[in-house]
């Protein structure tokens, strides 16, 4: 018999005979009335986790990580606001249920039986994937990657106190609200976790507000591997700057009563808290997950004799609210309810074509965004000594500082973090001066851990902040690269556009720094970037173009809430000349605040028969392969892409009007670049001969032979000469 049907039948048989299991007594503030609309959701989310077996059993449902044993959060739900934002464990369904409860015109019943059934009408994420979640309870929808919703729960708590000192336009938490994040004691394990708790201890720790309150719901198990007893209060009760609470998780009235005590400390001190919820785990992992498999049966039955339904109904009946009689109506109503529900959804439509999965992985654009420019005269005062070089040709590093200075003077909403962006202002100066301009509060020197970076951004964004965060470095990313995949990437995909995390994300990178740092700090591959859905990828070669395509970047993240990464050439950062030392063609003065370069506009530089297709440092190198080529006869056009992904395919097909012969170079490695879905579209799309150039598939070296493996104006030139004199292609 399915382990389900068991703890079911169980749980009829023993409330019928009142063997329930022994345990602490009712005490502690939970009213009858809301003890009632505790065990009422505990006894909804244990009956949608059958049901959800059911549907899966007849072909009508495809999810059953279940809730079961962890009902206990119901009463931590019932002691917080339904306004305090809740990044959930998956195993929360009792959570959601009492939180339906609590907020009007919202049927918990039906929102996640549509979602077990993936209906396109399932008001969460429109059919794409089970998830906990609901725009009007508050709670963003969780992917189930391990822990990685906790750096974000970090950046939205800290967005509650940023947000009192600069409240964005479209700020959603309230100012005494908390924020909530629950996960279970294997994922306490995961680096992510302990980088996520490490930062908000460490915040803290200096007195910045940070309002949450995590949750370790203690099962003993992850999968099939045993949490070692003891284990999770001996790691997080003596942290420094975290409060530990401890409560049993199947005594709903001590849950109550700790997790009122948890959230109150919280919610007054503004400081994190975690409490330590005891449960148990009932059903195994999953519905595929057959734990009889490497559990000894004594252990799984002795989870199932403390069910928590159970002690829920004893406690009930010893505080006299309820009969067991009563008990046993509340149950089989919920089951009842449960079963019709999922009759009547179990014919409705699903999503059927890649238009449907894909129509929210752009999300909406943001009604009514107000653009406030500045007056010359507060432009002047901001930006000082730097006002009067405006008109005189600069670097890239510069151009770019002015161009954030001018955008967050604009948008009070802008905020920037990273390592070493403040009193440092950078690791090559991008960002100096700009924390003078700002304060520390909106330029953020942040601890080193890239997660809590990435976390911080997306959580900031929640509250209706635009985030600018920086990588120092882009072999750094790899560090956090799942906050943008798993969280960023796919937070409006998973709740069908109705939550978004906009940013620009800016990132020092790629190669050609010459004998400094090997591929740490010259990484030349931005695979790990190109496949992710949804996302804006930016690539500036000179500095004019980075000042406009930031201004772009920021409009894209700011009223389209886009994630846009921004990567720049760190060897292009302090470019000053181009052919020659001292000729100064690389700096350009600071383009006009307004002026813009938009999405998918690629950049054409001559009118040349042979065209060479590249980005970033290519353009500089190709530049002046064009130049040696010009003295040879041979006239070409270079176009720079700027932007990466989406891959800017018609402004590329209109800019090789004319052209005769393409050559594409890449300075990524040849497998995984660019180029070879550049080669690709060229061969679908052109009837041009084409060739390309990339980098060797190598990590680059520290010392003279930095350059050896990406390409070169010398190599570039030679693969230019070698396509257009090839008559055969």
């Amino acid at each position: 018999m399915d382990r389900a049907d068991v703890v079911h039948e169980n749980f009829k048989r023993r409330v019928a005979t009142g063997d329930f299991p022994e345990g602490s007594a009712p005490d502690g503030p939970l009213s009858d009335d809301e003890a009632l609309a505790v065990f009422r959701a505990q006894c909804l989310s244990r009956n949608l986790d059958r049901r959800s077996r059911k549907m899966q059993a007849a072909g009508q449902g495809y999810y059953t990580i279940g809730s079961s044993g962890h009902e206990g959060m119901a009463s931590v739900a019932g002691a917080l606001r339904p306004t305090d934002m809740a990044f959930l464990h998956y195993r929360d369904g009792a959570f959601q249920t009492r939180r339906s409860a609590q907020v009007p015109g919202v049927d918990a019943v039906r929102d996640m039986l549509m979602s077990f059934a993936t209906s396109r009408d399932d008001p969460m994420s429109g059919g794409r994937h089970k998830v906990l979640g609901s725009k009007a309870l508050m709670i963003p929808p969780q992917t189930s990657t391990i822990a990685s919703h906790l750096p974000k729960a970090v950046g939205a708590a800290y967005a509650i106190g940023l947000g009192k000192r600069c409240r964005p336009e479209h700020a959603v938490l309230e100012d005494d609200g908390i924020v909530l994040c629950s996960f279970g004691d294997a994922s306490a394990n995961h680096s992510t976790a302990q980088g996520a708790i490490n930062a908000a201890c460490w915040s803290a720790y200096q007195s910045a507000p940070m309002p949450l309150l995590f949750v370790c719901e203690d099962n003993g198990i992850g999968i099939s591997t045993r949490t070692p007893k003891g284990w999770i209060a001996a790691n997080f009760s003596q942290k420094p700057g975290l409060k530990y609470f401890h409560a049993d998780g199947l005594n709903m009235f001590e849950t109550y009563r700790v997790a009122q005590e948890a959230q109150d400390y919280v919610r007054k001190t503004r400081k994190p808290a975690f409490l330590h919820l005891g449960v148990v785990r009932l059903y195994g992992h999953a519905g595929s997950d057959v734990q009889q498999a490497y559990l000894p049966k004594s252990v799984f039955e002795g989870w199932e004799a403390q069910d928590p339904l159970l002690h829920s109904a004893r406690l009930l009946i010893e505080k006299g609210v309820l009969d067991a009689s009563a008990v046993q109506a509340i149950y089989d109503e919920t089951e009842a309810e449960c079963a019709r529900v999922a009759e009547e959804i179990a014919g409705l439509p699903r999503l059927q074509t890649a238009q449907d999965v894909m129509a929210s992985l752009i999300p909406p654009a943001r009604p009514n965004a107000k653009r406030n420019g500045p007056s010359l005269a507060q432009r002047a005062e901001v930006f000082g000594s730097d006002f009067e070089q405006m008109k005189t040709p600069q670097p890239m590093s510069r151009l770019i500082n002015w161009a954030l200075t001018d955008l967050m003077l604009e948008y009070g909403e802008l905020v920037a973090m990273g390592e070493d962006i403040g009193a440092k202002g950078g690791v090559y100066g991008v960002t100096q001066k700009l924390q003078n301009r700002f304060g520390a509060h909106r330029v953020i020197d942040t601890l080193l851990d890239e997660q809590s970076i990435l976390g911080l951004a997306i959580g900031l964004a929640h509250n209706g902040f635009v985030p600018i965060p920086e990588i120092q470095f882009l072999a750094y990313l790899h560090n956090a690269e799942d906050q943008l995949r798993g969280e960023a990437a796919t937070l409006p995909f998973f709740s069908n556009g109705q939550f978004s995390n906009p940013m620009v994300l800016r990132i020092a990178g790629l190669g050609y720094q010459k004998g400094f740092g090997g591929h740490f700090h010259n990484d030349n591959s931005l695979a790990v970037l190109r496949d992710i859905p949804g996302i804006v990828i930016a690539c500036p070669s000179r500095g004019d173009d980075a000042a406009r395509m930031m201004r772009e970047a920021v409009r894209l993240a700011r009223e389209e809430q886009r994630v846009v990464v921004f990567v720049e050439p760190i060897a292009l950062y302090p470019m000053r000349d181009l052919l020659e030392e001292k000729d100064g063609m690389w700096m350009t003065p600071y383009p006009a605040p307004e002026d813009r370069i938009a999405l998918g506009e690629v950049g054409v530089h001559g009118e040349g028969p042979l065209a060479i297709l590249t980005y970033g440092n290519g353009r500089y190198l190709s530049t002046q392969a064009a130049a040696r080529l010009a003295q040879e006869g041979v006239a070409t056009r270079v176009i720079d892409m700027r932007w990466l992904a989406p891959l800017p395919v018609e402004g590329i097909l209109k800019a090789l009007d004319g052209a005769e012969k393409v050559l594409v170079v890449d300075e990524c490695r040849q497998t995984g670049s660019q180029s070879e879905a550049l080669m690709a579209m060229l061969h679908e799309q052109s009837d041009l001969p084409h060739a390309r150039i990339a980098a060797e598939d190598s990590f680059i070296a520290t010392g003279p032979a930095y350059a050896a493996t990406i390409p070169s104006a010398d190599s570039i030139a030679t693969a230019a000469r070698a396509l257009w004199a090839d008559q055969g292609r």
